[in-house]
């Protein structure tokens, strides 16, 4: 009655609904495991008044300076020419961007 192609066909759909549902119930259990979590913020308020000025977030300075020199190996020089707020934020220049009548290329 059915030709072995869609047989095939009928196995390998049933496979992938089984597979789809499996990883649906594993995304509803972690979403519920991790509501239920304490939430972390207090411990963290707890270790940054502790740590030392010269720590950033209990990381000591020794491995932020190694971290910084390898950013510095990897990018090369680079000099910051302004810091300043800008007149327009990412969002309106995306905005205005969708709405112009006159493209840029």
């Amino acid at each position: 009655m059915f030709s072995l192609a869609a047989i095939k066909a009928i196995q390998i759909y049933g496979i992938a609904i089984a597979i789809s549902m499996l990883v649906a119930v594993l995304i509803k259990l972690l979403v519920v495991l991790t509501s239920r979590a304490e939430p972390v913020v207090k411990a963290v308020a707890t270790v940054q008044k502790s740590a030392d000025l010269g720590a950033v977030a209990g990381v000591p300075s020794e491995v932020v300076a190694a971290i910084s020199a390898a950013v510095a190996v990897v990018t090369g020089p680079h000099h910051v020419l302004r810091i300043a707020e800008s007149k327009r934020s990412w969002a309106n220049e995306g905005r205005i961007a969708q709405h112009s009548h006159q493209p840029r290329h």
